[in-house]
């Protein structure tokens, strides 16, 4: 339907904004019926090369991450800033608890079989401003941490060795007789070099 041109612009445009709108409507139910045919049988049966596909997961890790050689160091008598520099500054801090701090740790793996989070708890209590206590769980050394991090799938990287074997020995060239065995002098003109302090 073609807008008269005697017609305000309106009238015009909502005249001709129905048909674009009737089009765009039945575009729109052609879509759905094209995403609701995806429950054909035989498209279940044989899955497309977008269903084989996983999306990247990413492991998720929050927190202060306190190891056992780290809590360690932590003494009885230790001064508040001194524990600051060691741990770093607590994940939680109460109003109400002014002298206890809370170190959290929780991570998640996106490839573990296990689907709950692993999640550790260090708590330092302080006594006129100074290390009272501290409770903690068993906690990892910081060895097994990054070895939890490391992904169990890739392969282990091949190290060569470092140590010629004895054919490899055998293959090397002997040194000539008379010569100084010495590294060579570098050849090139001899610069010198101003002080670096004034005298």
């Amino acid at each position: 339907m073609h807008a008269h041109p005697l017609l305000p612009a309106a009238q015009r445009a909502r005249l001709v904004s129905k048909p674009t709108a009737g089009l765009l409507g039945c575009l729109a139910l052609a879509l759905l019926g094209g995403c609701a045919s995806g429950s054909d049988p035989v498209a279940l049966r044989a899955p497309g090369m977008l269903e084989r596909l996983t999306p990247y997961r990413v492991d998720i890790q929050q927190g202060n991450v306190v190891t056992r050689e780290r809590l360690a160091l932590i003494k009885p008598g230790m001064p508040r800033e001194e524990a600051r520099d060691i741990l770093g500054s607590p994940m939680l801090t109460d109003v109400f608890h002014a002298n206890r701090w809370d170190f959290i740790f929780v991570s998640q793996r996106s490839g573990s079989t296990d689907k709950s989070p692993t999640r550790l708890a260090v708590a330092v209590h302080f006594k006129n401003d100074v290390v009272e206590r501290v409770v903690a769980p068993e906690l990892p050394t910081e060895h097994q941490f990054v070895a939890g991090m490391v992904d169990r799938k890739a392969p282990a990287p091949k190290v060569p060795p470092m140590e010629l074997t004895p054919a490899q020995r055998d293959k090397l060239p002997l040194p000539v007789r008379g010569e100084s065995a010495a590294s060579p002098q570098p050849q090139g003109p001899v610069r010198s070099y101003p002080p670096l302090e004034p005298r």
